[in-house]
């Protein structure tokens, strides 16, 4: 019984082994007797001088946003402006209490005349230098409290802006909550909005070709029939390892103040002449079940071979090809390429 199940192990060992290279043959011959030759076209692969325009969205921003308020708290005396009101720089906009201004103004001026007599004192040899640093200290120390107080007391802008937004009326108490949206404390928000401008995040391969000083074309949905100019003004030093992107500044003129922050806008960014490698997108096969791009070479008028590409811009019905193995006057397959698998026989047809 026992040698019994033992060779019947052994036949079924030796059927699955004999199935299996019976299989491997047929699969083997089956490769060799393969011998179609596909009829395909091809073109020479060249550079070509493109205009690099790169289109991203965004949204508009004030080009400077201030939200303001004293450094201290206390109660506001009055408020000269509303939302909407425009303020040059220099502008009053707020006046607080001034109860501890005056008490500081009549300290400053008794502490300065004090310190200007003793300066006298100390010059003619009359006082000690230790009661001179005394008299010199309490009257820095008071210029110092008048003048905190003076600028805090009267708030002027600091830029020329409109009122955006107004948290208090006159006669409340600042205590110094914060109440904005950007989590910051204010009595008024001012916004510069002439000029404007937009941050962009720029793909990080564009990083050696970013330059200040380039010109940008912008539109808005709400003016289709308008386009706008722009400036790069500023290139950040990073690149994020997140997302490999940079950002970039853009200063948007706004002279007749008709775009505002908050306005969606799609920007091209003109990123001048440069040369590559283009191909017609039919020429380029995406592997089923997967993002990888290749194309076919076609090697010694025979023989097509399978190249992995990495995809660019796309321009019109051509895309631009990145590959270290795909260079200019190589012959790339453009068309017959759907059944082909590496190695396959070709034959060209012009």
């Amino acid at each position: 019984m026992k040698n019994s199940k033992i060779l019947l192990v052994l036949f079924l060992i030796i059927s699955i082994v004999s199935s299996c290279n019976k299989k491997n043959t047929v699969e083997n011959s089956a490769a060799m007797a393969d011998t179609t030759i596909y009829r395909i076209k091809t073109m020479i692969l060249e550079k070509k001088e493109i205009s690099q325009n790169i289109e991203y969205t965004a949204n508009l921003l004030p080009y400077e946003e201030i939200n303001y308020a004293p450094a201290s708290p206390g109660r506001i005396e009055e408020i000269m402006v509303e939302v909407g009101s425009r303020v040059g720089k220099g502008d009053v906009i707020a006046r607080m209490e001034r109860t501890q201004l005056q008490q500081a103004t009549e300290q400053y001026h008794s502490a300065r005349s004090n310190f200007e007599r003793m300066d006298t004192l100390y010059k003619l040899n009359s006082i000690s230098e230790q009661v001179y640093e005394g008299a010199k200290t309490q009257y820095e120390v008071s210029k110092s409290s008048y003048d905190f107080l003076t600028k805090n007391t009267t708030l002027v802008s600091p830029i020329n802006a409109i009122v955006t937004g107004k948290y208090f009326e006159s006669g409340e108490l600042y205590s110094g909550v914060p109440n904005t949206s950007a989590g910051k404390a204010a009595i008024v928000t001012l916004m510069q909005i002439n000029p404007l401008k937009i941050i962009l995040n720029v793909s990080e391969r564009y990083y050696p070709i970013t330059k200040k000083g380039m010109k940008t074309t912008i539109k808005v949905d709400i003016f289709p029939d308008r386009s706008f100019t722009g400036e790069v003004s500023s290139v950040y030093p990073t690149i994020s390892s997140d997302t490999r992107t940079f950002p970039v500044e853009i200063v948007v003129r706004n002279n007749d103040e008709v775009l505002r922050p908050g306005m969606f806008a799609r920007v091209a960014l003109n990123l001048g002449e440069t040369s590559v490698l283009l191909l017609p997108a039919m020429a380029v096969v995406r592997q089923e079940g997967t993002n990888d791009r290749y194309v076919y070479l076609a090697e010694s008028d025979s023989t097509a071979r399978k190249v992995l590409v990495e995809i660019g811009e796309r321009y019109d019905d051509q895309l631009e090809i990145i590959s270290g193995e795909v260079n200019e006057g190589v012959r790339v397959i453009i068309a017959g390429q759907e059944k082909l698998l590496d190695n396959s026989k070709i034959s060209i047809v012009e």
